[in-house]
């Protein structure tokens, strides 16, 4: 086999990777409203069980690379497919409160391995490194959006139990495929690969609290809507909707959000980055109050306006470290990037269960809108400490 063969089946497989791996870890918050119908239980009491997988999510991608090193990244990169293979199978014959809540904190371990090993590889392997990692970013995003849709309808036709069993064999087919069509780690392409040039600023420190800001706060406000947008619709759409026609809906809102990563993309090329972070800084708070305070089509508009921000604040996050983080710390700013985000946000999950137990979800949406806001002075004050750092002036 060619360099060239195994590169092109390495990105394939990475993508296919990072689309379950979002995939499978929302299929629970959807299949939950089926779940609380059969058992009797409430939505607060359930979605709560899901806390420990976003945590995991964040926390054991940590110790990811050291294990690479030891077993080799293909190889972990097998275990991921198996491992959330295997979980989702589990999953779906898991019937006790205590079952669903060790099985999802193992779902979120094995999906912890996808970030820091699956980039790694694609870096490696890409033959056009900006488009292979932007389209790397769509198949993740368009496998979150589908995880609602795809499982209200297997949901509604053949039962919660198969939602989380359809995608727990696809995961096990894609494993199987992928040792067998990928026989190992291969070495980096030598084509020259595009870096950004690295922007001086005056205020560093600055920048980096606000680069910590608005990864936390974006985890917070990713987290708390996409995990509650299936039931959100659910509740406030104005309408007693079958539940494959909720999911379908929130898989339209989470599409549109997806696609705009490219638009945002083009933007960032062409556009002050400063000027794209405010500006889409600024739909987060926005929408997220206009669909808190109403339902019905402005309550779906707003929604619309948060996740194209909250998806396009990815690839703006992603071009401030490549922009104004110095070559030699550029791994160390992702892997912070990855931690904070993934690891702060798991707190959504029990957040989105007291707020809705409390005032229901327009109270969830006002709490996410004050994240927004957040986000928002965060991309203010990244405008002001983006200006580069001024030359000396020359003596007299």
């Amino acid at each position: 086999m060619t360099s060239e063969t195994l590169s092109r089946r390495t990105v394939l497989f990475v993508n296919i990777g990072h689309a379950l791996d979002h995939f499978v870890l929302l299929v629970y918050p959807t299949a939950v409203i089926a779940i609380a119908a059969e058992v009797g239980t409430t939505y607060a009491e359930l979605i709560g069980l899901s806390t420990g997988a976003f945590v995991a999510f964040g926390l054991f991608s940590l110790p990811m690379g050291w294990i690479a090193e030891r077993i080799g990244r293909r190889n972990l990169f097998a275990v991921f497919f198996g491992g959330c293979g295997l979980a989702c199978l589990a999953l779906a014959a898991a019937s006790t409160r205590l079952q669903f809540a060790g099985l999802l904190l193992v779902l979120g371990m094995f999906t912890a391995i996808y970030h820091p090993i699956g980039s790694a590889m694609l870096v490696t392997h890409a033959r056009a490194l900006g488009r292979d990692l932007g389209w790397n970013g769509v198949w993740g995003n368009l496998g979150a959006a589908f995880a609602s849709g795809v499982t209200a309808l297997i949901a509604a036709w053949l039962g919660w139990r198969a939602a989380f069993a359809v995608p727990g064999l696809v995961c096990l087919g894609a494993g199987a495929a992928f040792l067998a069509l990928v026989p190992g780690d291969g070495d980096a392409h030598e084509k020259q690969k595009k870096q950004a040039a690295e922007i001086s600023v005056a205020r560093p420190i600055i920048m980096l609290a606000v680069f910590v800001l608005a990864i936390v706060a974006g985890g917070m406000t990713f987290n708390i809507t996409t995990i509650s947008l299936p039931k959100v619709i659910d509740e406030r759409i104005g309408a007693d909707l079958p539940l494959a026609l909720t999911g379908s809906l929130a898989t339209a809102v989470f599409v549109f959000g997806a696609l705009t990563q490219l638009v945002v993309g083009k933007l960032v090329d062409r556009v002050s980055l400063p000027a794209v972070f405010a500006g889409l800084a600024l739909f987060q708070p926005v929408g997220l109050a206009l669909a808190a305070a109403s339902t019905g089509l402005p309550m779906l508009a707003g929604l619309v306006f948060v996740m194209a921000a909250i998806y396009g604040q990815v690839v703006v996050n992603d071009a401030m470290v490549a922009r104004y983080v110095p070559p030699r710390l550029r791994a160390k700013a992702f892997s912070l990037r990855y931690f904070l985000g993934f690891t702060t946000s798991g707190a959504a999950v029990p957040l989105i269960a007291w707020l809705h137990g409390e005032g229901g979800f327009g109270l969830v949406l006002m709490a996410a809108s004050a994240f927004g806001t957040a986000i928002f002075a965060a991309a203010c004050a990244f405008w002001l400490a983006a200006q580069p750092r001024a030359s000396a002036a020359p003596a007299e």
